[in-house]
């Protein structure tokens, strides 16, 4: 918000209308957040849907019957942790969901709005506070949002407990890392040859959902939906790894970092 009220105080009407369009795909995840409250049996009321057009669904929870319905997602993750009679599984589903909204939240729109503010950082106004503060933001938060992806799944798994705090640390660190270089990498490379960095992502895109579709994941059953799925996901590897898939993935965190690698090779050969 301050980053679209300083261009529009600015004049600067491209980037304020680019900021503000930044925030239209993350409608999708209020959209699934409403699906879900209804799929829980709660008639979505007219706090409820206020709430989403704000885009504040993902304080609001999917919904316990035994719960009051203006509680939120996160707050009730807290209460049943801290509660001692609470069921884990029920506590690991509030937790599920919260995780997957927010992660496709990231996805959809914070990553686009680290793109765009990191591009005017680095090629419009290097002292752009306002920008370079709304990106650092983005990348932390797009960063603990796979962290929390990530802590999820360790958690569903059979025998794993939560990791400690010091773990929970070096994967922010991680992925801020990887994410930071990552972006700056497209931003540098689009402020030298412009529309080139479309067909860079384009041809790494192409290449991971090729390898996702050979890896035969059995997330989405539906033929269409698993090549949707596989294009979507496809997408997301250019910029970081999800594993998707049970099992080591030292193998496959390799290969995407060989492709990566041969990605930032073929750009600076271009």
């Amino acid at each position: 918000l301050c980053a679209i009220i300083h261009y529009l105080v600015r004049g600067q009407l491209g980037w304020f209308g680019l900021t503000t369009a930044c925030l239209v795909p993350g409608y999708a995840a209020q959209l699934l957040s409403i699906l879900w409250f209804r799929a829980d049996g709660h008639t979505p009321g007219c706090w409820l849907l206020a709430l989403h057009l704000l885009q504040l669904g993902l304080w609001k929870r999917s919904g316990w019957a035994s719960r009051p319905r203006d509680s939120c997602r996160y707050w009730d993750v807290l209460r049943a942790a801290a509660e001692a009679g609470s069921d884990a599984g029920e506590v690991l589903a509030q937790l599920g969901d919260v995780c997957v909204l927010r992660l496709l939240e990231a996805l959809l729109q914070t990553l686009p709005h680290l793109l765009l503010q990191a591009y005017v950082v680095v090629a419009v106004d290097p002292a752009g506070f306002i920008p370079g503060v709304s990106a650092g933001l983005s990348l932390l938060s797009l960063a603990w949002a796979l962290v929390s992806y990530s802590h999820f799944t360790c958690l569903m798994k059979p025998g794993h407990l939560s990791p400690p705090a010091a773990v929970i640390l070096c994967l922010l660190l991680w992925r801020t890392g990887m994410l930071g270089t990552r972006v700056l990498a497209l931003v540098l490379f689009a402020r030298l040859y412009s529309f080139w960095v479309f067909a860079v992502a384009g041809v790494h895109w192409l290449l991971m959902s090729f390898w996702l579709g050979a890896q035969q994941t059995d997330i989405v059953a539906q033929p269409c939906r698993w090549r949707l799925f596989n294009c979507l996901l496809g997408a997301v590897y250019i910029f970081c790894y999800i594993n998707v898939r049970p099992g080591p993935s030292k193998t496959r965190v390799a290969v995407f970092y060989a492709v990566s690698a041969w990605n930032v090779l073929y750009s600076t050969w271009m």
